[in-house]
């Protein structure tokens, strides 16, 4: 039996590892890939320590980081936690389960969908999540990014260095950080078409167009485009453990400043819980204060 099993491989479960194996716990870490969402994002400008580093370069530092300490790793996807007496149980995609006395619930969110016809079906056939790893594959090639904040224009400006050109589907005014907008305006091949609803994506056996209708005046059109990178946000990764605690309006994990849950032994960090800002800094932090109350937990020495 495992003292813990961290569940994420993101900054808050690789920080959570390194802090757990410090203190002499045996521990678990599992997940589906390493760096989460940060492995997705081109550059990291406000991390400490570094003044810009790419997403996948930081995560590979962390990586790096966590491969210094006895930490038994598995790539695998987590579908139920359960408590089992004074015990958890961590199950997997693959059917292999772990028992654990405390967990440290740090999976992250997933990219929100648009759950419009074609959008399933050219999944991983001009259809992407994920700028920084696809954009290569449509060099030369018209694209449309479909989102307004901050993800769609970092993925507008990894595109518009490889893209013949870059379409921008908003249905509000773009909400980017300004100094995001100050990169890509005035680029001859970026067409941002705001105040338009994506209605469908075409094609036959790759994405070949998507259509798109105004909000003000209703008029439909269909853009020419090879790919679609979507955009619009991420939601909580929740469903292995919703039945289990308690969560917040927005599907999040309800913590307190020690990122305990109301399970004892269950404690959660990073973007799936309830604190206040998304940051990769902010996420290593918490992993931090979620491995020290889980070696306090196994102690016996808990605050209640």
């Amino acid at each position: 039996m495992y003292d813990t099993v961290i569940v994420g491989m993101g900054p808050a479960g690789m920080t959570a590892a390194v802090y757990a194996a410090r203190k002499k716990m045996d521990t678990l870490l599992v997940g589906k890939e390493y760096g989460g969402q940060v492995a997705w994002t081109s550059e990291v400008e406000n991390y400490m320590g570094f003044q810009m580093i790419s997403g996948p370069g930081l995560m590979d530092k962390f990586e790096e980081q966590v491969k210094l300490y006895p930490v038994t790793r598995k790539n695998s996807e987590v579908i139920r936690v359960n408590r089992e007496g004074d015990h958890f149980v961590v199950r997997c995609h693959d059917g292999e389960e772990f028992r654990c006395r405390t967990v440290i619930y740090a999976a992250g969110k997933n990219p929100r969908r648009l759950d419009i016809p074609g959008e399933q079906k050219f999944t991983g056939r001009g259809v992407s999540y994920c700028s920084i790893c696809d954009a290569p594959f449509f060099e030369g090639k018209p694209v449309a990014v479909v989102g307004g904040g901050n993800s769609a224009l970092e993925a507008v400006i990894d595109l518009l260095k490889v893209a013949s050109r870059v379409y921008v589907v908003s249905i509000r005014d773009l909400t980017a950080d300004p100094f995001l907008a100050d990169k890509v305006q005035n680029d001859e091949k970026l067409t941002i078409l705001k105040g338009y609803q994506a209605l469908s994506i075409n094609g036959a056996d790759m994405v070949g167009g998507i259509t798109v209708r105004s909000l003000e005046t209703g008029e439909e059109k269909e853009l020419p485009v090879e790919g679609v990178f979507i955009e619009i946000g991420t939601e909580p990764s929740n469903d292995p453990v919703k039945e289990l605690v308690r969560l917040n309006e927005l599907g999040e994990i309800e913590v307190d400043c020690s990122c305990k849950t109301g399970v004892p032994g269950f404690f959660a960090a990073g973007d799936v819980t309830s604190i206040p800002e998304k940051q990769v800094i902010v996420a290593a932090g918490e992993g931090a204060k979620a491995a020290l109350s889980a070696y306090k937990h196994t102690l016996g020495q808990e605050q209640t």
